[in-house]
């Protein structure tokens, strides 16, 4: 992979640079040194004499630092916690040296991926730090996929060492079986995360010359193991494959610049102080954790790691250890509102939480806050590093109706600190909407925290990029105020006799009903109106006798009738491991079930 990422990064400079490149490690380090080196001057210093770029005023921005710093200002404050498993910032540091240098023995040289098929264990975190120490590129696969999509990913990302939790060695075993059996080179070499939170329970072993132990491979390391930094701010530092809510993820790669930008950035719109106390309730496979993985050690916070997510360890976790900042997609928040009251406890403060990926409907907001919640709502895609942006509140907004707060929170703002510039946009003009919260275009971003490109996908990273704008796929509108509202994913957005229809508009009056648990709004083929709403309906416990015409009548009577489903179907609807539904399968079934008319 060394020289397969080094080449692909070279192809994607040379798209935006006035750089002429040829493939090469060489060309592609004489690129970052245009970018990072000692020699290059700003154009307006020619007129100042007596000012040098140099080591002493410029060092390649990487999240590194963050660590390096926690072990100093943060010495013997709590870094993370596990169940019965406790670390410094001190120890959390050593273990990452010992770790970083335990990969170079086993040969990783700057550039080769390392891959991880785990939830948000101590381990998982502390790769975040180890890998780039290392000089490796981090690849967190999705805990969720199966064994068949694996052994592409690992295949497509060419990772020298796969990081498996005990949990996840038979799907990992069942990838790398299927990988020796396509192709004549080397597997990856496996090193198994036993369990580690202190308890009585066994973790399977592995016992053969091409695989470690995760705690007995990080004991051979040195603490004093002397840190590969970036040479360029513009290295790699991770590949995310895309959660697959279109079916076919693609690996976006992200730079130790834009790790280090967006992770402070995400700091700053969270409003995470001075050491923090934050549960890890998104997966830290998922855009690097929204880039707290990084972010918390910046400032010195405690990492609450939680293996696995329902609302009762959520409320113990908050109460045992006063946690402060938590986050999650809206299926999370849907998760505690609707929660037995049982696992229900009182929070002894605020907890603020960050959700993003699909609107959360007002009354989840308002529900969330009647619990103690303080709900920050973010927008963002894998290929933005997460968070980009965030509906800033405003104090005069406090003292509005409770619905009126409601839709307000569930807009997705105005971008961060570190992007230059959000737009919406019409696709085809690149002209900027009419800011009337009606005029619907493209959501668009240009800015730091863009990702560097699809690894070894060039003509998806100009598709991606053209016009000079990142463009997103996802339809909003622009209110007065410049703040931005999704609507729909492009893709989604269904056209009924000529009109467009919101999905999201649907599924926030079908939340509206008290039995509705869960919902999504799919396009249904039609012969007369092209296409119609149909509606993926999962109930709450107690309300079956609900017949799918009663919602029907309850859209009709919430929305204009063109807008209200035609068709709604009770079932169970199919999400990514982040929490985000897989519209791509409901559509086939709603294909499948041909035209109403």
């Amino acid at each position: 992979m060394n020289h397969l990422v080094k080449n692909s990064f070279t192809r994607l400079a040379s798209v935006f640079s006035p750089y002429h490149f040829r493939p090469g490690v060489a060309h592609y380090y004489r690129f970052c040194s245009h970018f990072s080196g000692n020699n290059f001057e700003p154009e307006s210093w020619k007129s100042m004499e007596g000012l040098v770029r140099c080591p002493a005023n410029h060092v390649p921005l990487s999240p590194i630092v963050f660590l390096e710093r926690a072990a100093k200002a943060y010495t013997d404050r709590t870094s993370l916690v596990y169940g019965c498993l406790k670390y410094t910032w001190a120890q959390t540091h050593e273990r990452c040296l010992k770790l970083a240098s335990a990969l170079t023995q086993l040969g990783i040289s700057p550039g080769d991926v390392v891959a991880t098929l785990a939830p948000n264990v101590p381990a998982m975190y502390e790769l975040h730090f180890a890998v780039p120490m290392a000089g490796g590129v981090l690849c967190t696969l999705n805990a969720r996929l199966d064994s068949a999509m694996i052994s592409v990913l690992l295949s497509h990302s060419e990772a020298k060492i796969v990081f498996v939790d005990y949990q996840l060695l038979e799907i990992a075993q069942g990838a790398l079986d299927l990988l020796t059996q396509k192709t004549d080179s080397k597997p990856p070499i496996l090193v198994l995360i036993a369990d580690s939170d202190g308890s009585s329970r066994t973790s399977p072993t592995i016992c053969t010359s091409h695989t470690y132990e995760y705690e007995s491979l990080l004991e051979t390391g040195n603490c004093g193991f002397e840190i590969r930094r970036p040479r360029s701010e513009w290295d790699p530092i991770s590949v995310n494959y895309t959660s697959g809510t279109t079916s076919r993820p693609k690996g976006v790669v992200y730079s130790h610049r834009g790790a280090y930008l967006n992770a402070l950035s995400t700091v700053l719109l969270h409003g995470i102080g001075s050491m923090p106390v934050y549960l890890w309730t998104v997966p830290m496979f998922h855009c690097n954790g929204w880039c707290l993985t990084w972010g918390v050690a910046a400032q010195g916070g405690t990492n609450i790691c939680l293996r696995k997510v329902n609302p009762k360890y959520i409320f113990d976790n908050i109460v045992q250890y006063n946690v402060t900042h938590m986050g999650g997609a809206p299926t999370v928040l849907n998760m505690i509102v609707n929660s037995l009251v049982s696992d229900q406890r009182p929070l002894p403060r605020k907890v603020e939480i960050m959700t993003g990926g699909s609107p959360p409907p007002p009354q989840i907001l308002f529900k969330m806050e009647e619990l103690g919640f303080g709900v920050n709502h973010l927008y963002g895609l894998t290929e933005t590093y997460g968070p980009g942006t965030y509906c800033s509140w405003k104090p005069e907004w406090d003292s509005l109706p409770s619905n009126e707060r409601s839709k307000l929170k569930a807009r997705q703002g105005v971008q961060h600190l570190g992007l230059e510039e959000v737009d919406i946009k019409d696709p085809l003009t690149m002209e900027s909407v009419t800011p009337d919260g009606k005029t619907m275009g493209e959501i668009m971003f240009r800015g730091n925290t863009v990702m560097s490109g699809y690894l070894k996908d060039l003509k998806a990273t100009k598709e991606a990029f053209r016009g000079g704008w990142f463009r997103s796929g996802d339809l909003a509108v622009k209110h007065p105020d410049n703040y931005i509202e999704v609507k729909d994913r492009l893709k989604d957005i269904i056209i009924s006799g000529g009109e467009n229809i919101s999905t999201v508009e649907v599924e926030t009056v079908l939340f509206s009903h008290p039995a509705v648990l869960e919902a999504a709004v799919v396009a249904r083929p039609d012969n007369h109106w092209g296409q119609t709403p149909c509606a993926f309906v999962k109930l709450k416990e107690g309300f079956d006798h609900l017949k799918a015409q009663d919602l029907i009548e309850f859209c009709r009577d919430n929305l204009p009738h063109y807008m209200a489903p035609r068709t709604v179907i009770f079932d169970d609807i199919p999400k990514t491991a982040t929490g985000k539904i897989q519209k791509f399968i409901l559509r086939e079934k709603a294909k499948a079930l041909g035209s109403l008319s």
